[in-house]
């Protein structure tokens, strides 16, 4: 597990991208942990000391750093007092539906009795606390509105609520502008002057948070004694935090990863929403095995779905089913959703892979900040369109469709070196006019401007982030943990990584690289390589690379392959078995 010089892969579904060993860790006090590997894996990751790794839920930062929830919590309090109508407004992601259930779920064990939510469909209002979604809730009896996921940047919205006498509560993660709106309380760990020391929670943590706080007030004034109510366990709900924290890619610190670890746990033994049994059940998973990843790259993208091609409310109405029957009728159409969200994503990316191939670029010639804009892109799949051509050739890519005649959307991914909303503040400051409004954080970012400045908005994306990443190495990288002695090569070893996260984003789950003998090599589904390798051990494993480059692979006359790879489970009819999770391979 040492250092050694950068290897040059062909990645799964790239160009050329390099592998680099992660630097050897020797001042660490995790003498407690006996395994080696696992030791140096953590080391790497930062973790020091051994008590980083507690997982209970003692160990979560309290709800007293988090600067405005004192005011959030006492115009809660009143409005449950006093029975006020308070609307949830969420987004409509994933990390919105959780908040938005899960601030649902909350309100009724705290015992409001009066309490709806509304979620701005993407077609017909748009992101966040908008005018015209405040209209809706006045009309609709708002006498107190709680964003959730959404808010900060929502100036015109907080002020339209303001002038029609509805107290406004923002609860956010996003980065604010200099100046915050005028709400009533905010609640967002990265607002100036908040003390909180996890600056990555979800719009879901956010969201728990508040419920904690508030549960803590009603108790502190005797209000279940007086309502007949039993406190409540809010420990229930993350499952539901969990999901939402995972799918939005928020980094997993030490504090988020305690929110996922224990959702993890109550998935795991059953104790979960029957929303999420049954999205768990129509995606042909088992509980006992969810792992983190499951939730980013299976539950996250069905309940995405009905925010993308249809209505949140549909995923926010599984989250929210009180019995398995009606839950899984949901799911089943979240998946049927997410199957077609799939079909318009290839499609699209097919175009967008055929204009580029059309311009006939050499690696060198391409720009370093991709546009791409074609008039029938469909608005809700922009996003994994983006994110699809950032990973295919490690540029900063925003992907434009119309929101309405005279309006795009466009919706960012970024690479790591490159803080994608600080690059759209930078035009924004250099340029004003172009962009109507944008937010976002460092690696992904939503914006929108009139259809007659997307040629000039290309002209200086390209040009910023020239300059942005000016010296900065434009080929994908996987960074490798080191080779795998065969002693670790186990199902045993496997499970045990696969227990020592929650892995995910700026806490990443292990990979490691070796040289095998390829001993035979066929396609399944089209387009995925399912192979047979052998360990220079003389150990037979299965492994498989998804999304293969097909002018590439199969490829008979190829004996000896490097593979960098994750250490997998794989199930089939009943059986159990090591697989390696290709991330990069290079032939030999």
């Amino acid at each position: 597990m040492y250092p050694r010089p950068h290897l040059s892969f062909l990645p799964c579904d790239s160009m050329t991208i390099t592998i680099t060993r992660r630097d050897y860790v020797k001042d660490h006090h995790l003498g407690v942990i006996d395994h080696p590997t696992l030791r140096q894996i953590y080391a790497s990751r930062g973790v020091t000391e051994a008590q980083s790794l507690d997982r209970s839920v003692k160990s979560l930062l309290h709800y007293q750093e988090l600067k405005g929830i004192k005011q959030a919590v006492q115009i809660l309090a009143d409005a449950l007092a006093t029975k006020q109508r308070i609307i949830v407004i969420g987004d409509f992601d994933a990390d919105g539906a959780t908040s938005t259930a899960l601030s649902m779920l909350s309100l009724s064990q705290l015992g409001s009795v009066n309490h709806q939510y509304l979620v701005p469909n993407r077609f017909d209002f748009g992101y966040g606390l908008s005018p015209e979604i405040v209209d809706v809730a006045h009309q609709q009896g708002a006498q107190v509105i709680m964003t959730v996921d959404n808010g900060i940047a929502c100036f015109a919205g907080v002020e339209r609520a303001l002038e029609l006498g509805i107290k406004v509560i923002i609860t956010d993660h996003h980065l604010p502008a200099e100046k915050v709106p005028e709400a009533n309380a905010i609640v967002n760990p990265n607002q100036p002057g908040c003390e909180f020391l996890s600056k990555n929670l979800a719009g879901v943590g956010v969201a728990f948070y508040l419920m904690l706080a508030l549960r803590a007030h009603l108790r502190d004034i005797s209000w279940f004694e007086q309502q007949q109510l039993t406190p409540p366990n809010l420990a229930d709900y993350l499952d539901i935090v969990a999901l939402g924290t995972v799918a939005d890619v928020v980094p997993l610190d030490e504090n988020n990863r305690v929110l996922v670890f224990q959702g993890i746990q109550r998935i795991r033994g059953g104790k979960c929403r029957p929303g999420i049994q049954a999205l768990v059940e129509v995606a042909g998973k088992t509980l006992n095995r969810m792992a983190a990843s499951d939730l980013g790259f299976v539950l996250g993208p069905r309940l995405n779905a009905a925010g993308r091609l249809d209505d949140m409310a549909l995923g926010i109405e599984c989250l929210l089913a009180a019995d398995s029957g009606t839950a899984r009728q949901m799911a089943v159409q979240l998946d049927s959703l997410n199957r077609e969200r799939r079909e318009i994503e290839g499609s699209m990316q097919k175009e967008a892979m055929q204009t580029l191939e059309a311009l006939n670029l050499s690696e060198q010639d391409l720009p370093t900040g991709i546009v791409l804009y074609q008039a029938d892109f469909h608005q809700g799949v922009i996003g994994i369109l983006a994110g699809r051509i950032k990973d295919k050739f490690f540029r900063p890519t925003i992907a434009f469709a119309h929101q309405d005649e005279n309006t795009l959307k466009g919706s960012a991914r970024s690479i790591p070196g490159l803080h994608i909303r600080d690059l759209l503040e930078e035009i924004n400051s250099r340029y004003p006019g172009i962009i109507d409004k944008f937010g976002g954080h460092a690696m992904a970012a939503g914006l929108s401007l009139p259809v007659n400045k997307i040629d000039a908005f290309r002209q200086v994306f390209e040009q910023v982030a020239d300059e942005l990443l000016a010296g900065k190495s434009l080929k994908g990288e996987v960074v490798s943990d080191g080779s795998m002695q065969a002693s670790d090569l186990t199902l045993e070893f496997t499970q045990r990584l696969k227990d020592a996260g929650p892995w995910g984003q700026s806490f990443p789950e292990p990979v490691f690289d070796d040289q095998f003998e390829l001993v035979d090599q066929r396609l399944v589904g089209e387009k995925h390589l399912k192979m047979m390798v052998k360990h220079q051990s003389g150990i037979l494993l299965d492994a498989i690379a998804f999304n293969i480059d097909l002018n590439e692979w199969p490829d008979r006359d190829v004996q000896q392959v490097q593979l960098a790879y994750k250490l997998d489970i794989n199930e089939f009819r009943g059986r159990t078995s090591l697989q390696l999770l290709v991330e990069g391979m290079n032939k030999v």
